[in-house]
Order: C-alpha cells, then sequence, then structure tokens
C-alpha cells in the first residue's frame, strides 16, 4: 500500500477556499492530461493535480477584510493564499499554479471529476449542498504524494425540480428552450434598465444551496465583471 503524505487544507479552509480535489495526472483521462502538460512549464514533471474552489460566502468576507485593490481581488487573494499553503508544510514540494493564469482551463470538466459539477438551466455548475454557490479557484500542478480523492456520487438536483423556476424568472427567455441561448442572455444584459446587469434573476431564484447564496456585494462584483466582458467582446 502506498504511503500517502497527509493533506491538511486547514489555511485553506479558514479562508473560504473550501473545497479541494486531488487527481493523480496518471489517471486522469488523456485528453485532460494533455491539456495541462501543455499549460506547465517545459521540462517541469508532476505527479498530481490539485483542484482548489471557494462555496459559499467564507472566502469573499476573506477578501474583503484583506483589503487588496486590484482588478481581481479574489484570484489574487487566492494566488496569494496557495502560495502561503505551500510555502509551509509543503516548503519541498515544487509546484506550478496554472489557473488563474492566460492559458484555457476546462474548469467544469475537472469538476465533473471531483463530482462537484451538474449543469444547471442557467449554465452554472450545481451541486445538492452548495447550489450553484460556488466557483473554481485555482488549479495546481504539484510533485506532493496526496491520497486521490474519491469522486462525490449525488444525484442533480435539477433532476427532482418540479418547478424550474429559474426558467420562469429569466427576464430574456434565454431558458425557454432546451438549450441555454447565450445571445438572449447577452442582448437583455447589455440592454437599458435591464435587471441582469448586477445579477442574474435565474440563479438567485433556485432555492438548492439557497443557505449559501452570496452577499449581495458579491453577487454584484461577480456580474458587473462579467458585463465588462459582455462589453469588451459583444
Amino acid at each position: 500500500m502506498e504511503n500517502f503524505q497527509t493533506f491538511n487544507p486547514t489555511l485553506l479552509d479558514s479562508v473560504g477556499l473550501n473545497r479541494q480535489a486531488v487527481f493523480d495526472i496518471d489517471a486522469l483521462p488523456a485528453d485532460v492530461a494533455a491539456s495541462l502538460a501543455a499549460s506547465c512549464t517545459p521540462g517541469r514533471a508532476y505527479r498530481q493535480l490539485i483542484l482548489i474552489a471557494h462555496a459559499g460566502r467564507k472566502l469573499w468576507q476573506s477578501v474583503t477584510a484583506a483589503g487588496i485593490a486590484s482588478e481581481d481581488p479574489i484570484d489574487d487573494f487566492t494566488v496569494k493564499t496557495v502560495n502561503q499553503w505551500f510555502a509551509g508544510s509543503l516548503a519541498q514540494h515544487t509546484y506550478e499554479i496554472i489557473y488563474p493564469g492566460s492559458q484555457a482551463i476546462g474548469l467544469q470538466r475537472l469538476g465533473q471529476l471531483a463530482g462537484w459539477h451538474h449543469a444547471s438551466p442557467f449554465m452554472m455548475g450545481i451541486d445538492s449542498e452548495w447550489g450553484s454557490w460556488y466557483a473554481y479557484r485555482a488549479l495546481v500542478l504539484a510533485d506532493t504524494r496526496f491520497e486521490p480523492t474519491s469522486p462525490i456520487h449525488g444525484a442533480h438536483p435539477c433532476g427532482e425540480c418540479a418547478h424550474r423556476i429559474c426558467v420562469a424568472s429569466c427576464p430574456a427567455g434565454a431558458l425557454d428552450a432546451e438549450k441555454f441561448d447565450l445571445a438572449k442572455c447577452v442582448n437583455y444584459r447589455k440592454r437599458e434598465g435591464s435587471r441582469c446587469k448586477e445579477t442574474c434573476l435565474a440563479r438567485i431564484s433556485c432555492p438548492v444551496g439557497s443557505s449559501h447564496r452570496y452577499s449581495d456585494e458579491q453577487i454584484r462584483h461577480t456580474y458587473l465583471g462579467s458585463m465588462r466582458a459582455i462589453e469588451r467582446y459583444y
């Protein structure tokens, strides 16, 4: 039996980076492993991939308390915290943060492998505990020897929803068809007087995990960021 090292996420948990999954790179699907190899520094060899996410309100509270004044305070806080985590009890290990970063990474695919992600009608990942109130925050390649995380096997929460309140709550009608209509969503958000510039009415109407819903301030920060991207690219 392999002698695994202890995985201690206390620092991560304490600031709200409270979801972690460890994968052996050799056990990942071939296309995922190849994508990771293309994203890291050439010549470096790693054993494991560590997926880190936040769920609930704690991370935003930590970011706000830290007073980081930057364009991406959540990303900057996350990277700083991951570096601190490795500088502590993991100082002997080589690692590389590939997300946040410039390379496109299939985070939802990794979320599916971890058992965190189910697709919702409003295009956010959802699970039965946290609803849609979680997000991927860091992806780390490392030469660690942690025990790989077993995937969570839970039912798709949308499958038990008879009301589909999120569909009815979308003022753009972007969820009316079986497939999410991105154009309707974007066009409505760009409209003067849109009720979805600073939020997503479909998302906040969903009852799953509603006790973990972000604060109004965090929701506003998130959706104003996506609004800036819409104005830039559309």
